[in-house]
């Protein structure tokens, strides 16, 4: 289990780490806040490391929230009763911190709550003008929630089109990108979405993108998930369009809570297929006739989770108080400690542990890891047995392909006519079913064990990591699959009984 989070000063494994990331001291502050708001992880022995799945909130956090709710009496912020306005001020004011955390100047951006980043998506899919002439563009490496807008632009007319990534270090392939950018009709709308950071590979696709492919008439969708809840993001600095963030990957607290982060001017262009109640000003049975709202009410459809964001406030304050800079700081240096210790673990013959897909140094990406285990003979362990494995050792970790398929059809070296055989029966195949048939017909498994530090991760959390990994040394993976299937096909046939 996780030991003393400070790692005592006589440990020499400690010391020689300190000796090789001399600047960890520079965060021991993320210690002492560890201790402070996140002690629950040390005294249930847990080691979390799926930061990319979900931030950790603070136990001040939670405290602030509930005196706050305790202390009011807030009501549905659509009225000018005492309660309504109470809540209309604090959504206000949640609003306006958020703008000013990512230092966006209000006068060019609008912050336009939704459920999360997936909610931003789709309502800026939805929303915006696609149609024949104009181009959806994107990249290999986005998450679902992105490649899903282009059903919306395909329906409309829109041509979409994919840029690759290149194996091995996952990036963007620059020239590729470039090409495509320039193939754009000024005179229609054109978008070209991509990720800060992937959530795969961890990978940090260039921020000059935006400023390139804006001289070129396009719309840049920035997906910011996976980016922001370690990295500042300068939005004064930077300027893309759209950013659509996911609160609880920040902070952890609260879900259901996200925004689309838009500027005012292209806000204009957006076309809601509908209306619903809190995005009008007016609306007629009889007339059959609606007017929409101005700025951000006119895409909140409906009441929007108004208790929850003023936490979004307390959860943003406490990550301005502890500082992207050294969270950015503590990450860099534990992923760079990880890479380094898994590339170099190896079996006695040679052979390598671990296989990394992405990046094998800190330069250009964050504290996301996806990788392989291999065995002697090279063979992959399977990624069910690593993450069940890992449970009973008390480590949150991840395994698929983590709704980013394209990255990992890219990792995997999935050809497109292997992939359209399993779209052409019509059966809806989990990922699981998927993985299986690819080891059936192809001979190779086509899921990555993913690890992400963030916040609070400290020494002992990765410590703890690799004694783990460590004991996949000499082992044969064929024999630990044979006895994981068994008793997978065990619990199976008891659960069905």
């Amino acid at each position: 289990m996780n030991s003393d989070p400070h790692a005592p000063t006589t440990n020499p494994d400690y010391q020689a780490f300190i000796r090789a990331y001399p600047e960890y001291e520079a965060t021991r502050a993320l210690d002492e806040l560890r201790a402070a708001e996140y002690a629950r992880l040390d005294r249930l022995g847990q080691v979390y490391l799926d930061y990319t799945g979900g931030g950790l909130y603070a136990s001040s956090q939670l405290k602030q929230q509930f005196d706050l709710l305790n202390e009011s009496v807030f009501g549905n912020p659509h009225s000018i009763n005492p309660s309504s306005l109470a809540m209309t001020e604090r959504v206000d004011q949640a609003r306006a911190y958020v703008l000013e955390f990512f230092n966006a100047p209000p006068e060019e951006y609008l912050a336009i709550f939704t459920s999360n980043a997936s909610g931003a998506l789709k309502l800026l899919g939805e929303s915006y003008p696609f149609a024949p002439g104009g181009r959806y563009l994107l990249t290999f490496d986005n998450h679902n929630s992105v490649n899903g807008i282009r059903e919306f632009a395909a329906a409309k007319g829109a041509r979409v089109t994919y840029v690759p990534v290149v194996a091995g270090e996952m990036r963007i392939e620059a020239a590729a990108l470039r090409s495509q950018l320039k193939d754009v009709d000024p005179a229609k709308d054109n978008l070209f979405a991509y990720p800060a950071q992937s959530n795969f590979s961890g990978v940090k696709h260039p921020l000059d993108f935006i400023k390139e492919a804006q001289e070129l008439d396009w719309d840049v969708l920035l997906d910011a998930a996976a980016f922001v809840p370690t990295n500042p993001l300068d939005l004064a600095r930077w300027k893309p369009d759209f950013v659509a963030v996911s609160f609880y990957k920040m902070f952890g607290f609260p879900t259901g809570a996200g925004v689309l982060i838009a500027r005012r001017d292209k806000l204009a262009k957006l076309q809601r297929p509908w209306f619903a109640g809190g995005t009008i000003t007016i609306a007629s049975v009889q007339a059959n006739a609606h007017t929409m709202a101005a700025g951000e009410a006119r895409f909140e459809d409906g009441t929007i989770n108004y208790l929850a964001f003023p936490a979004v406030e307390f959860g943003l304050r406490h990550l301005n108080a502890v500082g992207m800079e050294r969270i950015q700081q503590r990450v860099a240096i534990l992923t760079g400690w990880l890479l380094e210790t898994m590339i170099t673990m190896t079996h006695k013959n040679g052979e390598p542990l671990v296989k990394v897909h992405g990046p094998k140094d800190t330069q250009d990406r964050g504290g996301t890891i996806a990788f392989n285990v291999l065995d002697r003979k090279g063979d992959p362990f399977d990624i069910r047995l690593i993450e069940s494995m890992a449970h009973d050792a008390g480590i949150s970790l991840r395994t698929g392909c983590f709704c980013n398929p394209g990255a990992g059809e890219v990792a995997f070296n999935v050809s497109r006519e292997e992939i359209e055989e399993f779209f052409q029966d019509g059966i809806p195949y989990t990922f699981d079913q998927l993985r299986a048939g690819f080891v059936e017909n192809f001979g190779r498994d086509i899921g990555a064990v993913r690890v992400s530090v963030g916040l609070v991760t400290n020494y002992a959390d990765v410590r703890t990591f690799i004694e783990f990994l460590s004991g996949y040394l000499d082992k044969e993976a064929r024999e630990f699959n044979i006895e994981f299937n068994h008793r997978l096909n065990k619990h199976s046939a008891r659960d069905s009984a």
